[in-house]
């Protein structure tokens, strides 16, 4: 995909405000697939020095709402479902979210979050309903 066409959508999904607002940054997007990070901060961790699953959740569900939304009619997340696999060592969180099955209204997705040291961090589940 070429710069102009990313920066369109990166555009978009700037509406998608506690997400952004809390770092979530768009760097690829495919057919079915987008690829989103968060560099961690300080108002990420919990008070055990970890990130907080919220925050985890938060990029998993933006990376989502890109992978099923970003060329097509507007999904909408029916259920989520997260596993917390390990903690974050890195300095980043990436999520990637793929689609395993689309239907005429529903879809599913696998988004697989990990650090920047290659560390798995969690697994999320979603499930969407077209609303288009």
């Amino acid at each position: 995909m070429d710069a102009q066409k990313l920066e369109q959508i990166q555009k978009v999904f700037a509406n998608d405000r506690f997400a952004t607002d809390n770092g979530a940054v768009i760097e690829q997007v495919d057919e079915g697939y987008a690829k989103c990070w968060l560099e961690i901060q300080p108002h990420h961790l919990n008070a055990a020095g970890t990130v907080m699953g919220g925050a985890i959740f938060t990029l998993a569900d933006f990376a989502f709402a890109v992978a099923s939304n970003w060329n097509k009619p507007l999904h909408v997340s029916t259920t989520s479902q997260i596993t917390y696999l390990g903690v974050a060592r890195g300095a980043r969180l990436i999520a990637e979210a793929r689609k395993v099955k689309e239907g005429r209204n529903t879809c599913y997705y696998l988004v697989e979050v990990k650090d920047d040291l290659g560390n798995e961090v969690a697994h999320v589940t979603a499930s969407g309903f077209s609303k288009g």
